[in-house]
């Protein structure tokens, strides 16, 4: 055989040999890494679409219901205080009432029987004081329950306000907390 058949051979079989060991090497690596990224890509995409998902439909959920149970308490707890208060008030306030409006019309009568100058001085007295005490006294009565209408009203609006606010501010600071643990 002729060196340059020798040759030719030579460089035909190193040729072959190295053209199929480096498309086998570089086949099996870009598989690899292909199969590597896409997996990689894939999990990523997933868990941040799956966590989003989840994220929005479980804030959204907490929201609804802790607004609704909140709204119907409030509103329920509300109800019944100022039913409470303003039925206690008048009661009060109209007993009173009937009370001095009663005692005035007797000592009025009473004093009507009596001769006319002791009738003039005793009416005029009795009207002075029972007036001054109707007055006191449905002032007193007025203002305490005022107060104590005023009072409770608003501590439950107080009530009401802080726990929406801090609600908003769960919710929030939830849905920010889930959000940036991704």
């Amino acid at each position: 055989m002729s060196t340059h058949s020798l040759t030719h051979s030579l460089t035909h079989s190193l040729t072959h040999s190295l053209t199929h060991s480096l498309t086998h090497s570089l086949t099996h690596s870009l598989t690899h890494s292909l199969t590597h990224s896409l997996t990689h890509s894939l999990t990523h995409s997933l868990t941040h679409s799956l966590t989003h998902s989840l994220t929005h439909s479980l804030t959204h959920s907490l929201t609804h219901s802790l607004t609704h149970s909140l709204t119907h308490s409030l509103t329920h707890s509300l109800t019944h205080s100022l039913t409470h208060s303003l039925t206690h008030s008048l009661t009060h306030s109209l007993t009173h009432s009937l009370t001095h409006s009663l005692t005035h019309s007797l000592t009025h009568s009473l004093t009507h029987s009596l001769t006319h100058s002791l009738t003039h001085s005793l009416t005029h007295s009795l009207t002075h004081s029972l007036t001054h005490s109707l007055t006191h006294s449905l002032t007193h009565s007025l203002t305490h329950s005022l107060t104590h209408s005023l009072t409770h009203s608003l501590t439950h609006s107080l009530t009401h306000s802080l726990t929406h606010s801090l609600t908003h501010s769960l919710t929030h600071s939830l849905t920010h907390s889930l959000t940036h643990s991704r």
